[in-house]
């Protein structure tokens, strides 16, 4: 039981890291990546925040998932409660002035997607499942054999941006730059750390609530 506690608390502990990356990218001000404009694009239309916002989408997904019947791990629901109040909460606190320089912003969103790289390894090497989003992607991928999971991601994306800029969310180069370099970003990471996230096995809800019930009878 320890062990899931402490895997929880590392779940969260790399939400915040991603968090403060997913603030960066916001703070560069040079537009969004698709779900962050979608966000932002909510929030400007609604009573809630951007956090807020994010939370709703995320178990919008959440319910999407279970529909698809992908696997849902703590890590997926955690992901989903926490991850868009921690972005605000960054936001929040920030202290400097909203970034008015292209190259400044430029330079930031880079930065800010090492920092998203750093939190989803801490978070995923957990192994209780990926987030909302990642889960909603290979489910729709299942359903379209066909059509290779890169476009599949590209049409996603595409559809939420749309969705994002329609109800007034910021696009600009900052999107483009997310959209192609965030990848890229997170691969130079993850080989400093000699991560491998398709090596990882994740535990769904169902098993750890399993695991928690045999560590409970052996107390």
């Amino acid at each position: 039981m320890k062990r899931i506690l402490l895997q929880w608390l590392q779940i969260a502990a790399g939400l915040l890291v991603f968090a403060f990356g997913v603030h960066l990218t916001i703070f560069s001000n040079i537009g969004l990546a698709p779900w962050d404009c979608l966000g932002m694009g909510v929030a400007r239309h609604t009573p809630l925040n951007y956090g807020l916002s994010m939370t709703a989408i995320a178990l919008a997904v959440l319910g999407i998932d279970l529909l698809l019947r992908e696997r849902i791990g703590f890590g997926t629901i955690i992901d989903a409660l926490l991850t868009g109040n921690f972005v605000q909460m960054f936001n929040d606190l920030n202290p400097l002035p909203a970034n008015e320089s292209l190259w400044a912003g430029i330079a930031i969103m880079p930065v800010g997607f090492a920092f998203m790289a750093l939190g989803m390894w801490i978070y995923m090497s957990a192994g209780q499942c990926c987030g909302p989003r990642d889960a909603m992607l290979v489910g729709l991928g299942k359903r379209m054999p066909r059509v290779p999971i890169g476009v599949v991601e590209i049409l996603l994306w595409g559809a939420v941006l749309l969705a994002g800029w329609l109800l007034g969310g910021p696009v600009g180069i900052g999107t483009l730059i997310s959209t192609f370099g965030a990848g890229l970003v997170m691969q130079l990471v993850y080989s400093a750390l000699r991560f491998e996230p398709r090596s990882v096995v994740h535990r769904d809800a169902a098993s750890v609530l399993r695991e928690l019930a045999r560590a409970r009878r052996g107390g």
